[in-house]
């Protein structure tokens, strides 16, 4: 052998060395989100999708690393959030996922700008894969802060450029949990009604407390009265499913277009009653097609529960991209990867936008409905399922961002 030969050979050994110099590492990632209190069920569904995909992932991905997911019960709380945040950092983990409530996420981005500020060569990088205020990726924007799911503001414009069309819609009555996100959808509904619909009337514009109304007949009696055909609400977990049978047990006729219907529990909560008026914005639907199909009826059968969280697959599916760009599982390296990084998911090529790390993403407009041929997947074996109607680009739900991304010296 000559030895430009040599050469070349040894430059590409070193290269695919390089390449996966991560190759067989075991990469920890602290999931913190509410496992006990009325929120448990959707904590506890969320857990059993990391640590599914953590296996899936860990079997086959392009970096060659493995995963394992630790949990933490931080009970909806933003304090015990952060006390979470402190025991999974000194034990070393160097990622972070939550989802479940804007106000545990901006104690958490908080948190870990301090926690980066102070301790060099031991940076955390916060996944969100379902908090979705938009001053997370605006006001509040951090460079260590990358948000998976699509934003309460991109949401509710694919959600109104449907609605604009249904001429059926004239009242419109608003119902939210109290806090960040709750008033965001409040918001964002009347800014974009006024725009596109400006025809429409907005006949109420309730706020409960989050995670504490057992009985939602009052509220519904209050929408009742008001004579609205359509009820617009980002209300989740207990909070969607004990509105939708306090509605079912009033004999409420109004549609419902919501965030989170096939989130834990509100789907059997919305049974047959539900049937062609209950609607649903967001990334995906129960009747994705081909290999997502099959990873959501083998979650099925392996929990007998639903797979709703895509943003989980984006996790894994983005991290894995950016270790190989990276060649390195060091946060530092890898929050640079991720920065523009575009990688395939679930439901298409999605992009971390660089601006303000705020995913790029299609959107769904899905009905709950009886299944069919066409429209098979059982949600919750109710015999029930969410259809598709409408797909939105990924341009046609993107909203500007304000943020001014510090990055780290």
């Amino acid at each position: 052998m000559n030895r430009r030969a040599w050469g070349v050979m040894t430059a590409l050994a070193l290269a695919s060395s390089a390449a996966l110099a991560q190759s067989g590492e075991t990469v920890k990632i602290a999931f913190i989100d509410p496992l006990s209190g009325l929120m448990a069920g959707v904590g506890q569904n969320q857990l059993k999708n990391f640590q599914f995909f953590a296996e899936k992932f860990s079997k086959s991905n392009v970096a060659g690393v493995k995963y394992e997911v630790v949990a933490f019960d931080n009970k909806l709380s933003p304090a015990e959030t952060i006390n979470a945040l402190k025991a999974a950092a000194d034990q070393g983990i160097r990622y972070v996922t939550q989802g479940d409530g804007s106000g545990a996420a901006l104690a958490l981005i908080d948190a870990i700008n301090k926690h980066n500020e102070r301790n060099p060569g031991k940076e955390v990088v916060y996944l969100n894969h379902s908090a979705v205020d938009p001053d997370l990726t605006n006001s509040k924007c951090s460079y260590w802060h990358f948000r998976l799911d699509a934003d309460t503001s991109m949401k509710m414009e694919a959600l109104t450029t449907f609605l604009k069309d249904q001429t059926d819609v004239k009242k419109v009555y608003l119902i939210n949990q109290n806090y960040a996100h709750g008033k965001q959808v409040s918001a964002y509904a009347k800014e974009n009604l006024k725009r596109k619909r400006p025809d429409i009337e907005v006949v109420g514009d309730d706020f409960h407390p989050l995670a504490q109304v057992r009985d939602f007949a009052p509220y519904v009696a209050k929408i009742k009265a008001s004579g609205a055909d359509t009820v617009i609400t980002g209300n989740w977990g207990s909070d969607l499913a004990l509105l939708v049978k306090a509605a079912n047990e009033a004999g409420l006729t109004a549609k419902f277009y919501t965030y989170y219907a096939g989130v834990t529990g509100t789907p059997t909560a919305l049974g047959a009653n539900g049937a062609g008026r209950v609607f649903q914005v967001a990334y995906n639907h129960s009747n994705m097609p081909g290999e997502t199909r099959k990873l959501a009826d083998e979650f099925k059968a392996k929990f007998n529960d639903d797979w709703y969280t895509g943003s989980v697959y984006h996790l894994y599916a983005g991290l894995s991209a950016a270790f190989a760009k990276a060649k390195s599982t060091d946060p530092v390296k890898v929050a640079a990867a991720l920065e523009g990084l575009k990688f395939k998911s679930f439901n298409g090529e999605v992009e971390v936008r660089a601006k303000d790390h705020q995913l790029q993403q299609g959107l769904f407009i899905s009905a709950w409905q009886k299944v069919d041929a066409k429209n098979s997947y059982s949600v919750e074996n109710t015999g029930y399922t969410f259809a598709p109607l409408k797909y939105f680009e990924p341009y046609v739900a993107s909203t500007p961002t304000s943020c001014q991304l510090k990055k780290p010296s």
